[in-house]
């Protein structure tokens, strides 16, 4: 039976199931097993997390700064609540105390055949990729480490307030950005990998980049503020700019929940979950356009603004799209077409979803003398040995073979140029070591041009939803936009 009231998500999870292993005349084979299940949960969870030190108090630890409990959330909203809701927590933290001072390796005592119990006390993680970011990830260690030398519940109480007092409560509280779950679940699930995209790594476009930074320092002030809409040529910095927002403005409170198409329709059901937490969420809408027969735009121009509805002051609308004209128009669209009798009224119901933005910024593509200019910084930020004149000899026969003038062409000749280096310093390698020489995953080519790791390296080689090491992860980002 959970005997908690209001950390009962926690009691299910851990606090149960090492109290029924704890209980006087527990063993037994049925025992034994159950033991070793829990040390295959304590694993499991916490390689995911890449807790380092006690499982037992680190994991324990994170269930009580994710529960969502009517404690919490007002601690989340005001902090340090009182009157009943504290008597009631302080009590459940006496009764975790004294679970989370249990010896984890005490479980593997006289049972015959049960190990593993010992290495979780001094747990050291594989090096996989955490669920959560180092800051987050040090700072549940952290509150770990003090609760461990807490006196009493309401001790462990003042521990839990200084986390959700700077970090929040809840996947809200330890994770950037989101999206709607699966079909049929309008709960919202953390985005885990989100790319380390920063404002800085996009080259150019300040004017652009200071507009929205000016929107959404209102917005995080509590003063009024705008949608966004970033609109222009593919390539140019729009979804960068996003997350570069992002990862500027999380520890002010900043997060963003990203929905697609499909999606529009659960947006107002979103928003209602979300406007009672204490943080600015940014609804996150990429490559924003409809097809001529796709009708959701007018759900959007009532969402954004014009519905009897008014949008919680913690909630803004940023989107990107290609196009300043996000419905697609026809040559049976023109003012002289004769299959519309109102023909203009049709174009200006086409048009109205762009003018619900209140502010809308035009990313360009770059002149030649700009791609060349992009293309020289990331070179030099890489400290590639090629001259100005070879970098735009190079810029330009790239150019004319690929995507035409972007900031994400430019990135994606430097990416190019980088592999080839790291694969002459490889057959240099092979040369002087007198190794026959043999085809290199692409992962080990980017280690030896960066002197990482392998491993590491063939995490940089993927897509951006696992980025890896910095430098390998900042080519990938800067100007390599989706839009």
């Amino acid at each position: 039976m959970n005997e908690f009231i209001l950390f009962s998500s926690t009691y299910e999870k851990w606090v149960d199931a090492i109290r029924m292993q704890m209980m006087p005349g527990a063993r037994g084979e049925e025992v034994k097993a159950a033991r070793y299940e829990l040390c295959r949960r304590l694993l499991r969870e916490g390689e995911r997390a890449g807790f380092r030190g006690n499982l037992w108090h680190c994991l324990l630890t994170e269930s009580l700064l994710l529960d969502e409990n009517p404690y919490t959330l007002a601690a989340e909203g005001r902090g340090n609540p009182r009157g009943a809701l504290t008597a009631v927590a302080v009590a459940e933290m006496n009764e975790v105390l004294n679970f989370f001072r249990i010896d984890i390796r005490q479980l593997s005592m006289g049972l015959a055949g049960v190990r593993g119990m010992e290495i979780l006390a001094d747990y050291v993680p594989s090096g996989r990729r955490s669920c959560y970011n180092n800051k987050v990830r040090e700072a549940i260690q952290d509150a770990a480490a003090a609760i461990a030398q807490c006196r009493d519940g309401a001790e462990v109480l003042q521990v839990l307030d200084i986390f959700y007092r700077n970090y929040g409560v809840g996947l809200l509280g330890l994770h950037k950005a989101f999206r709607i779950g699966d079909a049929g679940e309008r709960r919202i699930e953390p985005i885990q990998n989100v790319v380390e995209s920063y404002l800085d790594d996009l080259i150019g476009y300040d004017e652009q980049k200071r507009q929205l930074i000016e929107n959404t320092e209102s917005f995080l002030r509590g003063q009024r503020a705008n949608n966004c809409l970033l609109y222009g040529e593919a390539g140019t910095g729009k979804s960068s700019s996003i997350r570069g927002i992002l990862h500027r403005y999380y520890d002010q409170g900043l997060r963003i929940v990203e929905v697609y198409k499909h999606q529009y329709k659960e947006i107002n059901e979103l928003i209602r979950s979300l406007k009672d937490r204490n943080y600015r969420f940014i609804i996150y809408m990429d490559d924003l356009s409809f097809e001529e027969f796709e009708v959701e735009y007018k759900f959007l121009k009532a969402l954004i603004e014009g519905g009897l509805e008014e949008r919680p002051e913690n909630v803004l609308i940023y989107a990107t799209s290609n196009r300043r004209h996000l419905v697609r128009e026809s040559f049976d669209d023109r003012p002289d077409s004769p299959l519309d009798k109102h023909k203009n009224e049709t174009v200006q119901e086409k048009l109205s979803l762009f003018s619900r933005f209140g502010i809308t910024i035009y990313y360009g593509a770059p002149a030649q003398k700009e791609y060349f200019h992009i293309v020289e910084e990331l070179a030099k930020r890489y400290g590639l040995p090629y001259s100005s004149e070879e970098l735009r000899s190079l810029a330009n026969s790239w150019e004319l073979s690929h995507n035409g003038l972007s900031g994400r062409t430019a990135a994606q000749l430097i990416d190019h140029l980088r592999g080839q280096l790291a694969e002459d310093a490889r057959r240099q390698l092979h040369q002087e070591q007198g190794k026959p020489l043999t085809e290199a995953p692409a992962g080990q080519q980017a280690a030896a041009a960066q002197g990482a790791p392998a491993d590491n390296a063939a995490q940089s080689a993927q897509k951006e939803e696992v980025p890896a090491d910095g430098a390998a992860q900042e080519a990938q980002n800067v100007n390599t936009q989706e839009g």
